[in-house]
Parts: C-alpha cells; sequence; structure tokens
C-alpha cells in the first residue's frame, strides 16, 4: 500500500513540477515544449498505475501515446517555422500585430 502511495506521490510531484516550469520558463518556445511533454509523460505514468490496478485494458494508452507524438511533432514544427522566420524562439518577437 505504501509502495502505491509513493508512486502516486511522484506522479503528482512530476505533474506538479512540469507545470511549474510550464507557468515560471515561459520566455522560449522550446522550453515550453520540453515543460509540455514532461506533463504528457507524468499523465501517462499516471494512466499505467491507475489502469493497472484497476486491471482494466491497455487500449486507451495507445490512443494517448498517439495523441501525445501527434502534439510532439506538431509542437516541433511550429518551433522549426518559427526559427526559420524570425531566427530564435523568443515568444516576445513573436508579435503579430
Amino acid at each position: 500500500m505504501m509502495m502505491i502511495f509513493n508512486m502516486w506521490f511522484g506522479m503528482l510531484v512530476m505533474y506538479l513540477v512540469g507545470n511549474l516550469i510550464f507557468v515560471s520558463k515561459y520566455k522560449h518556445l522550446l522550453i515550453v515544449l520540453l515543460s509540455l511533454e514532461f506533463i504528457v509523460l507524468s499523465i501517462f505514468f499516471f494512466m499505467i498505475i491507475l489502469l493497472s490496478m484497476i486491471e482494466f485494458d491497455m487500449y486507451m494508452l495507445m490512443v494517448f501515446l498517439v495523441f501525445s507524438v501527434c502534439e510532439g511533432a506538431l509542437g516541433l514544427s511550429i518551433l522549426v517555422s518559427l526559427i526559420r522566420t524570425h531566427g530564435n524562439d523568443y515568444f516576445q518577437n513573436f508579435n503579430m500585430l
């Protein structure tokens, strides 16, 4: 029982650290994308623990992984296009007006 609590607490700490980095380091797009991927990874581990505890099928994890990979590829393509057009990944240069 204590091991399950430690795993839940670890996933909660991972999620909160990812959110803290996402909120505090908003200057570069690359850091924001890495923090989002860290949040997705913590949610994935949380879903593994939850689905194994209730002895449910793991098909939802495959769907979640597909969507997280698509999100990562989309973020990297936005990062590459931003660097090609503006020369860096600062949000301050990304003004539409």
